[in-house]
């Protein structure tokens, strides 16, 4: 199936209700799979697939169970093979970032290790905010076949699996043990997914004995059902309250999380911004909200942010938060905002969320509180007054950081790339309705500092986990959400490569077109920059031979033939050392019809520092 037949898979249609006592005999996994194929998600009056696909990879836990009940029930609902367990739980949650968390991928492993692996991926989602349902086989309910294989034995909870390892990494978790709970697991791990305040991974594990028992469900529970996703409305006196806070701030700055994206929210917070005249900065997940050439935006805050937006932040009197959690990269382990005044409000449909930094808050949608919001508002700060002077001092910062960022960058005629080089050649190329992906390293951070996002493009950035090997398999989720049209960029480093290319493979298979920017720079370069600039010395961070005194590896640089592992697994392949082959080389993948990797060697060093602290625990001797 291609990722365009995806996107038209059917919606609920008018058909006759069963009577209320009709039943339907099957196997627990066969009214899993017949349930997850008639849910529906609707927001705005857009009615969409819920869970369109399952990505699966099948063990003794779950073949027999899942496997068969997808042969017999799953006609809608499209199989996709991964190669990790892991990798399929991030392409996930890139189709549901692609679809604004109005739809996500189911994920079934096996027990065991199969089940494990998906741990790392149940932990991304939770932290991001992002939702995916997990179906890990588990355990003989009956226990007749005693210890079983992949399991563990604990010496004092003997109903303790590997799948309890699930629970506080997900916002629902369930274990299956009767086909009758079904009835009333399922309706909440939906509520749980569609749910904006709620939603992360939900795990429902399904004991591998119970998979097959047969039980007589009521006709009524597979009736095609839509789930509302609600705008929470903004209270009148959370409004009146932030107006009163806002209205006479004087150095104002408006932070862009996630959940503007999220909430569809980009064009009421350009509205905010232009009538009140309020500076805009954006966090890793809410960057490209804003397009390049806004006039209020001063581009990424933190850590990894612009000097503009820093020093903006630095004085700010009036700090709005918009969907974001307000991480430690964002608020420069909560050192950025130096102003003893300084206050914040804060909208996020998660209250816990919202009172952070002891914010006015309004709990409520993204873009329902900024449509509230911005009448008052802007009566409030007569609209118009100064925006002269306010522009004049964002055009002075942002063309000294720009000066700045461009001189860093700079390659020597004959010398090597450098990653902000090779960053700022790929975003020459990015066009409408193009995403550009990464998760891990330097990259999130360079892209945070230089990354201009052209009207109609999108960005991921994966950075509340910054889960190395998040970033080919969410390239693909988000292929199979957006359908063939346009580009998928994904942005990786050698050493996050290394750890996980094999979803090359499934690309390959599907026909999936993904571009795959490798910046090779020998290593887990970003590390050994963070402890050369902290504690000194780096050991165990680039790609080298052991040394002669045969305690570390820091000898010769041992070098790896990236190109010819990604054309060993189907992917068109090469390797580009200057910026006009590098354009030739994107070019070359754009017109592909399945996956392109481009290697490019570079000079390790991160992009020019903006300014930022960050908390790292360091030796007080």
């Amino acid at each position: 199936m291609t990722s365009d037949q995806l996107t038209r898979l059917p919606l609920p249609r008018e058909v006759p209700r069963p009577g209320p006592r009709e039943t339907i005999r099957l196997t627990t996994a066969q009214a899993l799979v017949r349930w997850l194929q008639h849910q529906h998600s609707e927001r705005d009056g857009e009615v969409r697939r819920a869970i369109p696909a399952l990505f699966a990879i099948f063990g003794h836990g779950n073949v027999a169970g899942i496997g068969q009940a997808m042969l017999q029930e799953g006609r809608d609902l499209p199989l996709f093979q991964p190669k990790h367990e892991q990798a399929m739980v991030h392409a996930a949650l890139g189709y549901a970032k692609a679809a604004r968390r109005l739809q996500t991928l189911a994920c079934s492993a096996s027990i065991g290790p199969g089940a494990a692996n998906m741990l790392t991926g149940a932990a991304t989602a939770t932290t991001n905010r992002l939702p995916v349902l997990l179906l890990p086989a588990d355990t003989f309910a009956s226990r007749r076949p005693g210890t079983v294989l992949q399991q563990l034995e604990h010496p004092i909870c003997a109903d303790v699996t590997v799948n309890d390892a699930f629970r506080p990494l997900s916002r629902f978790f369930d274990r299956i043990a009767r086909p009758e709970q079904l009835l009333t697991a399922l309706p909440e791990a939906m509520r749980v997914l569609l749910d904006p305040a709620q939603t992360g991974a939900v795990t429902i594990a399904l004991h591998q004995d119970v998979q097959g028992e047969a039980y007589d469900f009521p006709a009524r529970f597979f009736e095609p059902r839509v789930w509302p996703v609600s705008r929470r409305p903004a209270a009148p006196d959370e409004i009146a309250a932030a107006v009163e806070v806002l209205r006479d701030a004087r150095r104002p700055l408006v932070i862009c999380g996630g959940g503007v994206r999220h909430s569809e929210a980009e064009a009421a917070l350009r509205e905010l911004a232009d009538r009140c005249r309020l500076p805009v900065a954006e966090t890793s997940a809410g960057k490209g909200a804003l397009p390049a050439g806004f006039p209020w935006l001063v581009g990424g805050i933190g850590v990894n942010g612009t000097r503009t937006a820093n020093e903006l932040a630095r004085t700010a009197d009036v700090v709005l938060c918009v969907g974001t959690r307000l991480s430690d990269f964002t608020t420069g382990s909560r050192t950025l905002f130096e102003r003893e005044d300084v206050r914040f409000v804060a909208i996020n449909v998660d209250a816990a969320d919202a009172h952070k930094l002891g914010a006015t808050a309004i709990v409520a949608d993204a873009r329902a509180a900024l449509e509230a919001l911005e009448p008052p508002l802007a009566a409030a700060r007569c609209e118009g007054g100064g925006r002269d002077a306010c522009f004049a001092e964002l055009d002075t910062r942002r063309a000294s950081w720009r000066a700045a960022l461009d001189a860093d960058i700079a390659v020597a005629p004959d010398g090597p790339l450098n990653q902000g080089a090779v960053l700022r050649a790929i975003n020459e190329t990015v066009g409408a309705g193009d995403w550009v992906v990464a998760a891990a390293g330097w990259q999130p951070g360079d892209l945070l500092k230089l990354w201009e996002t052209p009207p109609g493009s999108f960005t991921h950035i994966e950075f509340a986990f910054s889960c190395m090997g998040h970033e080919i398999p969410a390239g693909l989720g988000i292929r199979l959400r957006i359908g063939p049209e346009g580009e998928v960029i994904v942005i990786v480093g050698d050493g996050t490569y290394l750890m996980s290319p094999t979803e090359l493979v499934t690309a390959v298979q599907e026909r999936l077109r993904i571009t795959v920017v490798v910046i090779d720079n020998g290593g887990y370069g970003s590390i050994d920059g963070l402890a050369r600039d902290r504690t000194g010395g780096s050991v165990g961070n680039m790609f080298r031979a052991r040394g002669m005194d045969g305690r570390f590896p820091d000898g010769e640089r041992v070098t790896v033939d990236l190109a010819a592992n990604a054309a060993s697994m189907g992917a068109a392949a090469t390797v580009t050392t200057s910026l006009p082959a590098l354009h030739e080389a994107l070019a070359a993948a754009r017109a592909a019809d399945g996956p392109s990797v481009i290697v490019c060697p570079v000079a390790g060093r991160a992009l020019l520092d903006g300014g930022a602290f960050w908390e790292v625990g360091v030796a007080q001797a």
